[in-house]
Parts: structure tokens; C-alpha cells; sequence
């Protein structure tokens, strides 16, 4: 068997789902293990450009089961609106599975959301206002409705007006909303059932079996480690966890069925919302930041939000080797790099006269942390049409192995390009 997990090792963005499509090819399963539709996954294959949310990106190939596991909080109506388009484009989801355990996204979730960033102002988040938080509070609540309650109507609308019950009450008194009834969400959530029932299943059953069939399973994060609920940068996180251990909590597969970790990292960095950034690079017209935007094309798949750029962060990058427990790294847009004549790498953080290898525990001292660089040769030449390692320019191939030496982490996997064609496998062989 194998057991594959593959997470983001920065704040997400980073290239996750071209990697996937990459690997996937040589898997039987791809799990997608939790988040919601506040992420996206685009990849580029054959011509085609796919932008994924929820559904796992081994949907492209016919011999792959896709999963969405337990970890997941579903919008039905996105998940329908995904699988239509899948559909038109030729790409069948019959063999998808969902998890019975799963939570769904309300509409009041939603509302929920958006209300609760507009509150905050100056002091928002910066979610994607898709209602996933509020779905992870009630799954923590326990008043989460679950895939599972679409097949029996009756549970279904007993749960509903349990929990309308205090969500209309903070809709109308906290925020001024509309309520809810229970008859017009059932009417439309109950329709979907329809659709998503012969999808519905055991999952953690199914990936186990698969396991012991000595099957290859790969695990899809979304997000990155720094937006993980317990540890990223909290309050700037997401709500679910998307480091290597929530492929099991958001799967049911025990920790002895994982074999390897692979965190993906760009060759710089980006970050979308609010957040401390300590990288981070002016974005002014003639600046590098606006190049890395303009060449790296740093717009969020899932929002179209301008992402915020700056030079790579070798010391959150060594965090997340730590915390996911690394066996590989893949660099992802070191093409994007091609454009500079020197380049920096963050190798630790200054704070008070105080030096910080690591990552700082206290917030405050990451927040106003000071990157400490080192500055390395560019190439100024394309590298897109490299394939193998020994064809990238001396210069590129030393900024690899410096990556390399401060994560204490292999690099097997460099993207040069878009495309799953332009990627250097260096360390990593495919499915025997």
C-alpha cells in the first residue's frame, strides 16, 4: 500500500492542485480531507484549465475514485454547480464519494459570515465569506446538520429547527437579517438529495480497504500549514486543519497508513487576507512585488483576490516540515524567479535584539518580526523547457539546494512552469 499526503507548506496558494494532477495519475484514490469551497485548486492539463473547490483533483483521470472525506463542510449547491461543469467539460464524477459524516454549509452560514467580517472592519480576517467558518462552529457545537440528514427528511428538518431556533434569534437581534424558516431551506436543500445520494458513503471504509488492497492513496490538503487552526497564525486561519494530521482526523485513517508527506512550497511566498506577512513586498508599480504578482499571476483562485508577495521564508517553511513531518518538498514557480538579477531568502527573523530561528511563539514577536536575509544570484535566463535538474543554470540549481539545507527536508519535485509537463522530477519515481 501506499498512503500519500501532500499539504501546503506556506499559507496556501502554492501550486498544490498542479501537483496533484501530477502524481495523481499513479494513485487509485485522491482524498480531499478538509476545508470547503473557500479554496481552489486550478490546473492546467492538455490544453484544459480546471479550477476545483471541492471536488479532489483526481476527478481528470477515469481509474481514480475521488473522496471527499468527513473533514470537509459541503455547500450542496456548489458541489452540484462543480459536478455539472465536470460533466460539460467530459470529465464523468460517477465514481465520486462523499462522506456520510460530513457537515454541510448552510445558508445562515453564509449570512453568518459575511455579516461577522463586515462587523469587525478594520480588524476582519479576511475570509472568503463562504460560510465555512460558521459550518466548522457548529460541527464543534455539535449542531451541525451532516450529508447523512439529506436522506431522511424527517431528521433532516428536526435538526433544521433545532438549529434555527439560535440562528435566526443572532440573524435578526445581532445583525439585522432575515430569518429563516425551516420549510424553505428544506425545499431547496432536500432537492439536492436527489443528486447527491448515490455519492453518499462509509469513506473512512472505503480508503482503509483500499489501503489493505495495497492500493495507492493520495491525501489532497487545501489551504497551508500556517492557516491550520491550531498552528498557523491565529486569528488569520482557516477553521479546519490542513497540516498532515487532519488527513486523518478528516478521513478516519489511522497515522501507521500514511508513507509520505509532501509539503509544497513556492519559490517565494504569497498570502491572501489579512495576516502578519513578514516578507511581505511593496506593491508598487516598477516594484518586485508587482512583478512576482504580474508574472507569478498571484490572483486567488477561489475569490480573484490579489494575493500579497514576498521573498521565501525559509523559517516558516522549516516549521511546516516539523509540524507535518516532511519526507519531501516540492518548489513550486521557480520560473517566476527567472526575472531577477538576486534574490533573498528570509533565513530567520530579528525581534528586540533578539534572534529567531524558528518560528517565534508569541504572537506579538511574529507579528513585528524582522526578516533576516540572505541574499543569493539570480539566472536571467528561461527555465521553463528545463526537464531534468542538471539543466537549470548553476544559479538556480544552488538557490534548490539552499532551500534544501535550511528545511533539512529533500527537495524532489520542481515546477518551472504551469503545466505538469514543466516539472523536474528529481527525487520522486512514479507508481511502479
Amino acid at each position: 500500500m501506499a498512503g500519500i499526503v501532500l499539504v501546503g507548506a506556506q499559507w496556501g496558494d502554492e501550486g498544490k492542485g498542479k501537483i496533484t494532477d501530477l502524481i495523481a495519475y499513479d494513485m487509485d484514490y485522491v482524498v480531499r480531507f478538509q476545508g470547503g469551497n473557500n479554496a481552489g485548486h486550478t490546473i492546467v492539463h492538455g490544453g484544459r484549465v480546471l479550477k476545483l473547490h471541492l471536488i479532489p483533483s483526481g476527478i481528470m483521470y477515469p481509474h481514480i475514485t475521488p473522496v471527499i472525506g468527513n473533514g470537509v463542510v459541503i455547500d450542496p449547491k456548489v458541489l452540484l454547480e462543480e459536478m455539472d461543469a465536470l460533466e460539460a467539460d467530459g470529465l464523468s464524477t460517477h465514481r465520486l464519494l462523499i462522506s456520510c459524516n460530513a457537515h454541510l454549509i448552510m445558508p445562515y452560514h453564509r449570512d453568518l459570515d459575511g455579516a461577522s467580517e463586515r462587523r469587525l472592519g478594520k480588524l476582519e480576517i479576511g475570509t472568503t465569506r463562504r460560510g465555512i467558518g460558521p459550518a466548522y462552529m457548529d460541527k464543534a457545537s455539535r449542531m451541525g446538520l451532516r450529508v447523512q440528514d439529506l436522506e431522511d427528511p424527517d431528521i433532516f428538518r428536526e435538526k433544521l429547527g433545532a438549529a434555527l431556533a439560535e440562528k435566526n434569534d443572532i440573524l435578526t437581534k445581532v445583525y439585522g437579517l432575515t430569518p429563516y424558516t425551516v420549510e424553505e431551506i428544506a425545499e431547496e436543500y432536500l432537492a439536492y438529495a436527489d443528486r447527491i445520494k448515490p455519492h453518499i458513503a462509509d469513506t473512512s471504509l472505503a480508503i482503509n480497504r483500499a489501503l489493505e488492497a495495497d492500493s495507492w492513496v493520495l491525501f489532497e490538503g487545501a489551504q497551508g500549514t500556517l492557516l491550520d487552526l491550531d498552528h498557523g497564525t491565529y486569528p488569520f486561519v482557516t477553521s479546519s486543519s490542513p497540516t498532515a494530521g487532519g488527513a486523518c482526523t478528516g478521513t478516519g485513517v489511522g497515522p501507521r497508513r500514511i508513507d509520505r508527506v509532501l509539503g509544497v512550497a513556492k519559490a517565494y511566498i504569497t498570502r491572501v487576507g489579512s495576516g502578519p506577512f513578514p516578507t511581505e513586498l511593496e506593491n508598487c508599480p516598477g516594484s518586485i512585488g508587482e512583478l512576482l504578482t504580474k508574472v507569478g499571476g498571484e490572483y486567488g483562485t477561489t475569490t480573484g483576490r490579489q494575493r500579497r508577495c514576498g521573498w521565501y521564508d525559509a523559517v516558516i517553511v522549516r516549521y511546516a516540515a516539523r509540524v507535518n513531518g516532511l519526507t519531501d518538498l516540492v518548489v513550486t514557480k521557480l520560473d517566476v524567479l527567472s526575472e531577477l538579477d538576486t534574490i533573498k531568502v528570509c533565513v530567520a527573523y530579528e525581534y528586540e535584539g533578539h534572534r529567531y530561528n524558528d518560528l517565534p511563539c508569541h504572537q506579538t514577536a511574529f507579528h513585528h518580526a524582522k526578516p533576516i536575509y540572505e541574499e543569493l544570484p539570480g539566472w536571467r535566463e528561461d527555465i521553463s523547457g528545463c526537464r531534468t535538474f542538471e539543466e537549470l543554470p548553476k544559479a538556480a540549481r544552488d538557490y534548490i539546494a539552499f532551500i534544501e539545507e535550511l528545511a533539512e527536508v529533500p527537495v524532489s519535485i520542481i515546477a518551472v512552469g504551469p503545466s505538469r509537463e514543466q516539472t523536474i522530477l528529481r527525487r520522486w519515481e512514479v507508481r511502479p
